[in-house]
């Protein structure tokens, strides 16, 4: 099958292409250049089926025909913090920070409130495009998050994210550890069934 992925995040690229190693995997912009889509939905799966939504319709302009457009928007949320960086997780230093940039951030305010550690979950949301028709699934992993980095494994607060039954970040576990539990694998499977009832 040919997925289109509605993302230019190049770890998010990765992983899809890893956790969908019998299909056709392909970033939007191989097809269409840089598009920009602008998130300012207020929730997870607002800013994915947006994504995918556009990227499609974007796709049948340009002739593209009998094809499926994935999106994802996923995040991490601390709720001792008030649930930041959530939506913003990507741009939670600005636009356009570096993982690095965010990390120092979420670092920064959990020290602002004395916390070495806390709970916190990442989300996923990931929306499917269908022959114009949008579903959308969620996937959910929960731990605690820490007021430092170890590890430089994954992307994004992933050194800064111990789960649940771990004592190491997803920065020091191997990608075939965290696989089996991550919020994008839950997420996942659940829109490869989708996909095989639509398809």
């Amino acid at each position: 099958m040919k997925i289109i992925l509605a993302t230019g995040n190049k770890g998010k690229i990765e992983e899809f292409k890893k956790l969908m190693p019998n299909d056709e995997v392909i970033a939007f912009k191989e097809l269409l250049g840089d598009i920009e889509v602008v998130e300012d939905k207020d929730s997870f799966q607002g800013n994915a089926v947006k994504k995918a939504v556009e990227i499609y319709d974007e796709l049948i302009k340009n002739g593209y025909k009998d094809i499926v457009v994935i999106s994802d928007d996923s995040g991490l949320t601390v709720p001792a913090l008030n649930n930041e960086p959530g939506i913003y997780s990507a741009r939670y230093a600005g636009e356009n920070a570096s993982d690095l940039e965010n990390n120092k951030k979420l670092i920064s305010k959990l020290n602002e409130k004395k916390l070495t550690k806390t709970p916190a979950f990442y989300t996923a949301c990931i929306a499917i495009v269908y022959k114009g028709h949008p579903y959308s699934v969620h996937g959910w992993m929960n731990g605690n998050v820490i007021n430092e980095q170890r590890g430089d494994g994954g992307f994004g607060y992933d050194p800064m994210f111990i789960a649940n039954g771990f004592d190491k970040t997803l920065g020091e576990l191997g990608y075939e550890i965290k696989k089996d539990f991550s919020h994008r694998t839950k997420a996942l499977n659940l829109a490869k069934k989708v996909l095989d009832v639509i398809i």
